[in-house]
C-alpha cells in the first residue's frame, strides 16, 4: 500500500534555483527507501516537503490518499518525522532526556505518557543510559540517535533522515544503518533516507530512487536501477564497489555474469557457484588503475 505520494512536485527558491522540476514518487508503507544522488541533486530539498517544512509551488503531496492541505502541520508532523543532517541544529534541551520529551509535551500528552514515550525511544536506540546526560557531553554518533530518538517518541508513521551517516566512521556507520533496519523491519517503520553512500544502498534499502538536477531519473529495487551503468554514471553516481569488481571481470576479463552482484555476499555466491560448474577457475587477469 502507497502511504505517501508525490505528484508532480516543483519548487524553486528565491535566488532562481530550481530545486524540484516535476517529482512524482510513491513510498509505500513498510519500505526502507533510499534517496540517492549527488550533493545539489535535490534531495534535502524533497524531504523537507515530505513533513510540510516547505510546501511544493506546484503539485500536489498526499499522505494515506489525503491531501496534505487536508491535515494541520501538527498532524503531518505527528506521522512524519525528520531528521537532519547535523544534529547540532535539531538538539536544543540541556538534557537527553528533556530534549527527547520536547515533542510528546507540545501533543498535550500527560506525565506518565510522556515518560513512557521517552524511556522506549531512548531504549530504541539504546541510549537508555544518557538520559540523563547533558546533550553537549554526547559524542557525534550519540546525538544522531538522541535526533531519532526524539522523533520516534512522536510514534511516527515514517521516518525521514538527510544522510545520517554522514560525519561517522565505519563502525558508527554500521551501527546506525543496523538500528535503522531494526526500526523498520521489526518495528514497521516507513523509513525514508537521503544518501550519496552507493554501497550502503544494496545492504540495507529495499527500494531507490536516483535523483539530478532536481528530477527523479529512476525509482526501483537496487537490482533494477544499478543495471543501467549509463544511467548511474548521468547521475554523476558509481556502482557499489563489489558491482564495479564484478563488471571489469565481466567487461574486461570476460567472466559471463547474467547480472552485476551488488554486495559481497552475492559475489561469493556468484564466484562459488562458477567454481562449481566449471570444476575450475577461469583465467582471469585483473588490471589495476590509479
Amino acid at each position: 500500500m502507497v502511504i505517501l505520494q508525490i505528484r508532480n512536485v516543483q519548487y524553486q527558491y528565491y535566488d532562481g534555483t530550481h530545486a524540484l522540476r516535476d517529482v512524482s514518487l510513491d513510498i509505500r508503507r513498510g519500505e526502507f527507501l533510499a534517496i540517492l544522488g549527488p550533493n545539489g541533486s535535490g534531495k534535502t530539498t524533497l524531504l523537507k516537503h515530505f513533513n510540510g517544512l516547505l510546501k511544493p509551488m506546484k503539485g500536489e503531496i498526499l499522505l494515506e490518499q489525503k491531501s496534505f492541505k487536508q491535515y494541520s502541520s501538527r498532524e503531518i508532523f505527528q506521522k512524519v518525522g525528520i531528521v537532519f543532517q547535523d544534529p547540532n541544529d535539531q538538539l536544543f534541551a540541556p538534557s537527553v532526556w528533556e530534549d527527547v520529551a520536547f515533542g510528546p509535551l507540545n501533543l498535550g500528552l500527560s506525565k506518565d505518557e510522556i515518560a513512557y514515550r521517552v524511556d522506549d525511544a531512548l531504549s530504541l536506540v539504546d541510549m537508555n543510559l544518557c538520559a540523563n546526560k547533558t546533550v553537549d557531553a554526547l559524542s557525534f554518533g550519540q546525538k544522531k540517535r538522541i535526533c531519532i530518538a526524539g522523533v520516534l517518541a512522536m510514534k511516527p508513521e515514517i521516518l525521514v533522515l538527510d544522510e545520517p551517516t554522514c560525519g561517522l566512521d565505519p563502525a558508527g556507520v554500521t551501527s546506525l544503518m543496523t538500528l535503522l533496519k531494526e526500526l523498520n523491519g521489526k518495528h514497521g517503520i516507513t523509513i525514508i533516507m537521503a544518501t550519496n553512500t552507493v554501497d550502503l544502498v544494496p545492504l540495507y534499502m529495499n527500494r531507490l530512487a536516483i535523483m539530478y538536477h532536481g528530477s527523479i531519473l529512476k525509482a526501483g529495487t537496487p537490482e533494477q536501477v544499478f543495471s543501467n551503468i549509463e544511467e548511474i554514471r548521468h547521475a554523476c553516481l558509481e556502482l557499489p564497489q563489489i558491482a564495479q569488481l564484478m563488471q571489469i571481470l565481466r567487461d574486461e576479463d570476460h567472466l559471463p555474469m547474467d547480472r552485476l552482484p551488488l554486495t559481497v555476499g552475492e559475489a561469493r555466491k556468484f564466484l562459488i557457484s562458477r567454481q562449481h560448474d566449471n570444476h575450475s577457475w577461469p583465467a582471469i587477469g585483473l588490471k589495476y588503475s590509479c
